[in-house]
Formats: structure tokens, sequence, C-alpha cells
């Protein structure tokens, strides 16, 4: 998906302030209200998703039941709330979509990236953390996810992957690992 197509630059047209069309990109972060003068910033959203893998070292891809990518599997997580730690909503969104406690939680890295919803383009920042639960009897899938797998690592492919970022936390865990 051209993600350049659905920037806000191209689908804002008027002033969420004063609702006056002439609501111009000013810059690359920065829009500008030319009526009522209000200057509005575009920047990253924060996300998260948790690498979880069994005890045959296998990571757990769940498989999206909304757009964007919609069926495609993915590295359970999501949005940051308003006020909220990016490890407190890892815990959160786990609970939510998999019904599995955090026990350990571990950060790994970040990478922007573009999510494209209703014909929009939010930038947004995942964080992902390596995470153990408690168990994974207790798996139930629910909010977004519509089933899980866990494969091993050389066996994802990432033909059948939402996000870009996906494949680069797995690089990034596999020279964790080989360290």
């Amino acid at each position: 998906m051209n993600w350049q197509k659905y920037h806000p630059k191209h689908v804002f047209q008027y002033c969420p302030k004063c609702g006056q069309k002439g609501f111009e990109m000013i810059s690359e972060k920065q829009f500008h209200c030319k009526k009522c003068d209000l200057p509005l910033y575009i920047n990253q959203s924060s996300t998260v998703v948790a690498i979880i893998m069994n005890n045959n070292g296998e990571v757990m891809l769940a498989k999206r039941g909304r757009e964007p990518e919609k069926g495609k599997w993915d590295l359970p997580g999501g949005f940051v709330d308003i006020g909220e730690t990016a490890e407190s909503a890892t815990v959160r969104e786990i609970k939510e979509e998999l019904n599995l406690d955090i026990t350990e939680l571990r950060y790994l890295g970040s990478s922007p990236n573009e999510y494209v919803y209703s014909d929009l383009t939010y930038f947004v920042l995942d964080s992902c953390f390596v995470c153990k639960v408690e168990t994974l009897e207790d798996i139930k899938v629910d909010d977004d996810v519509v089933d899980y797998k866990f494969v091993k690592i050389e066996d994802i492919d990432y033909s059948e992957i939402a996000f870009h970022t996906v494949k680069f936390f797995v690089e990034m865990l596999q020279k964790v690992m080989s360290v």
C-alpha cells in the first residue's frame, strides 16, 4: 500500500479549530491555519509489540482481525494510551488480546512505521519487548486478534506478515540471542 497517498497533507483540508478551508502543511510535520493561526504538529504515535516464545524457542504470531492488514500475521501488541508507559501498555495489550499475564519484559528496540487506517497514514514508533508469561495454557484470543500460532524463527514467512517491523524485531532478537 502506498502510505504516501494517505499522508495527512493529502487528507486534511479543514482546520480542526475553526473549520475553515485553507489548512496547509508548512513543514514536514506542521500544519498551519491561515484564518485562526492554529499550528498543528504531526508526530508519531507510540505502539508496542511483544515477542513471546514457547519452551521450544518458537515465536508467537497473532493473526490480525481488523484493518489494516486484516488476516495477516503480526506480533501481538497495540497503541499506547495517553498517560500510559510502553511497559504498562504491553502488559495491557497482551492481556486484552491473548489473556496472558506478563511476568517479565525486557526492552529490545524500536523502529518507525506507518499505519494506514481509514485512508489516513498514522506515523508510529513501534517499541518491542521480549516477554515471559506466567503460562501459555490460558490463551484466549480477543480484541483484534483472531488466531495465534508459534513458529520457528527460521520458518517465518514474511510475505504473510503485516508490517516490516516484525522482521526487523525478529532479526534484532536473533542478533541478541547469538551474543
